[in-house]
């Protein structure tokens, strides 16, 4: 079933996970973290500035994506969040890339994991725990909001 250890993790269907003791001395197996992407977004045709940011959220086969003028500021005011379609799980993987259809160049800004769940209906509002972000200066994990077109990180108390 597509199962292969690779340096004490292993691999199911291509995401790796960790196996946990539990009492019994069995094995159970945990299941990943979703993970999330931010990338810089250079030369598309189709933005005036010249540069964006693509902020993915792995949601199953895809993931949920918006445009950010900028990075919001922790605690700080919110930053426009235009929804995108749906992307390709490789951009999660991806160090720096063109995109399809000459469509200019993406570029990974920080990526990492988030805690929580996707509402079902991809408009509703998105509150998700995003780990990783110390990479950019930030707190290791940090509130992410996601409202009516806004976005903003928040520190977590």
């Amino acid at each position: 079933f597509g199962v292969v250890i690779r340096r004490g993790w292993r691999c199911l269907h291509g995401r790796p996970f960790r196996q946990s003791q539990v009492r019994d001395g069995a094995t159970e197996a945990k299941p990943p973290m979703p993970r999330y992407v931010v990338l810089e977004h250079t030369g598309a045709p189709n933005d005036p500035k010249g540069r964006h940011l693509d902020l993915l959220l792995e949601d199953g086969e895809s993931c949920r994506t918006w445009r950010l003028d900028e990075l919001p500021e922790l605690d700080g005011a919110v930053q426009d969040a235009t929804p995108l379609p749906p992307h390709r799980l490789i951009w999660l993987e991806r160090e720096s890339a063109a995109v399809s259809g000459g469509r200019g160049w993406a570029s990974r800004v920080v990526a990492g994991s988030y805690a929580g769940q996707l509402p079902a209906h991809e408009t509703a509002t998105v509150n998700v725990t995003l780990s990783g972000m110390d990479a950019l200066g930030l707190p290791k994990a940090i509130q992410l909001t996601i409202e009516g077109g806004a976005c903003r990180f928040l520190r977590i108390p």
